[in-house]
This record gives C-alpha cells, structure tokens and sequence, in this order.
C-alpha cells in the first residue's frame, strides 16, 4: 500500500498563501475578492478628511482675518479685508497689469531655476564623484553659498545691467545651491556595489554616471530641485528690486512706496498660490520618480 506524501504545517500554510495569491490574481477567488472589498472600505473611508486636512489651517487664518476686519475693529490702513484685497485684484486684472506681472515673474522663475538647476547639477556631480573636484571646489561653494542674496545685487546692475540678465541670474544663484548640495551628498553615497556592477558591465565616466549613478539618486535629485524651485521664488523678490518695472515683486516695492496695503497683501497671497502651484506639480514629478526608480 502507497502512502500519502507527509505535509508538514509549514507547506500547507505556504500552500495556502500561495492559493489566496493565485485566486486574487485570477479573480475568481471569493474570499479574496471580499478581502479587498473590506480592506479598501477604510482607506476610502480615511481619505477624504486626510485629504482635506490641508485646507483647514488657510480656512481657519481666513476665518480670523475676516473677524478681524468686521468685527475686532482692526483698521483697514494696517490689516485690509480679503473683499479689499479682492477687489484690488479685480482692479488690477481689469487693466491688464496682474496678468503681465504674474506671466514676467513667472517667466523669470522658470528660467533662471533651469539655469541654476543645470549648474548646480553639474557642480554637485564632479562634487560628489571626484575627490579631487570636491577638495577644489567645496570650500568656494560653501562660501558663495553663505552670502545674502541682496549682496549680489549691486555686482549684477553693475556688470550686466539693469535688464532680464541680471534678475534671471540672480535667481539661478539662488536655485543653484540646494542642487548641488543634494546631488554632491547624493552621489557620495551611491552603493558601491552598484557601480562595481556598472564597472563589470563595461561602463565607464560619464555612461557610468547617465546610466548608473544619476539613475539611483533620481529621488534625491527630485526633492534638491523642489527646494530650489522654493528659493528660485524667494529670489525673485531680490530679483525685482534691480530697477524693475514689472512683477509681482515690483508690485510689491511700488505698493509699499504709495500706501497700498491692500497691493502688498494680493502680492503676498499670489506669491505664496505660485510657489504652492509649481512645488504640487515638481511634487507629482518625485512621485512618478520614486515609483520609476525605486
């Protein structure tokens, strides 16, 4: 008489497991299907208020300001009411000037993070890659990095003049640094074994570093270039200060220069929507990375 083969827990339990894995993935299974069912009803049930809970700090500071100016008696000369900021901004929209400063500054933005984000990547790649390039430039980066943006202002109308150079390279200063700063720290910790793997697959220099190295540090790079996107806007303000004419920064000088309150606050408030604007859409970018190169 033949006996049955012994089955030890262990191979029914991984049995088991391996059952429920193959009916989930055919869909035929029933208890797996009601699993699902359950284990999604709780996510759907917790997503809407986490995904609301970033609203409610702006609801609550809107909600203050607006006691404040109807009803605890704040003058509107200090503090003016969001209508009054609304309607300064309907003012100015209606003459055309809102959209050309937002459209200037925006303009300006983007190109000089675009220039600072290619600078700071190259200099943060032979940083991080080359001790010799880290013993020579290291030390004058750090002490470029430390001196306040206003500081640069004089040099720039001085050789460049006071048109877009000077602005754009201003603001690529600014985004130039945090780059750097997270691909040179970056590199220096890629998995040697990583690129050892890279070395016996023939790749050399720069192949090593397109193919090997800048692949593994992709989400670090993502989070350098949000960082700098925020400093590109913190910029941008120094920026307009050199004999500007248009911008949400010149808003904000000339505002200051004839009273208008209501101007600097519709500034502020537009400032703060555009860097939340581009830092959401570099947000949805790491995204896409951590899930492409993870």
């Amino acid at each position: 008489m033949t006996l049955p083969p012994l089955v030890n827990g262990n191979d029914r339990e991984a049995d088991a497991r391996q059952a429920v894995r193959n009916a989930t993935t055919t869909g035929t299974g029933t208890v797996p299907e009601e699993a699902r069912r359950t284990s999604s009803a709780p996510s759907r049930r917790r997503r809407p208020p986490l995904a609301l809970l970033g609203v409610l700090l702006p609801a609550a500071v809107l909600a203050a300001w607006l006691l404040a100016t109807s009803v605890g008696g704040v003058p509107s000369y200090r503090v003016p009411s969001p209508l009054d900021v609304w309607t300064a901004g309907v003012q100015l929209a209606a003459t055309g000037q809102l959209g050309q400063y937002i459209a200037i500054s925006v303009q300006r933005v983007l190109i000089g993070f675009a220039v600072g984000a290619a600078i700071g990547l190259v200099l943060g790649a032979v940083v991080g890659l080359s001790r010799v390039g880290e013993a020579l430039l290291a030390p004058t980066i750090a002490a470029v990095r430390a001196v306040p943006s206003l500081a640069w202002v004089p040099l720039l109308i001085l050789y460049l003049g006071i048109g877009e150079d000077s602005k754009v390279t201003l603001i690529a200063i600014g985004a130039a640094f945090p780059v750097f700063t997270t691909v040179a720290g970056s590199l220096r910790h890629v998995d040697p074994q990583l690129v050892e793997a890279g070395r016996a697959y023939g790749l050399r220099r720069v192949s090593l570093f397109t193919r090997v190295q800048l692949p593994a540090v992709i989400p670090s790079v993502v989070s350098g270039l949000r960082l700098a996107l925020a400093q590109a806007w913190l910029f941008l303000v120094a920026a307009e200060l050199i004999a500007s004419s248009m911008g949400l920064g010149f808003l904000l000088t000339e505002s200051q220069s004839n009273g208008r309150v209501d101007r600097i606050f519709l500034a502020i408030i537009l400032l703060a929507l555009l860097g939340t604007l581009s830092d959401t859409v570099l947000n949805v970018v790491q995204r896409v990375a951590l899930r492409r190169w993870r």
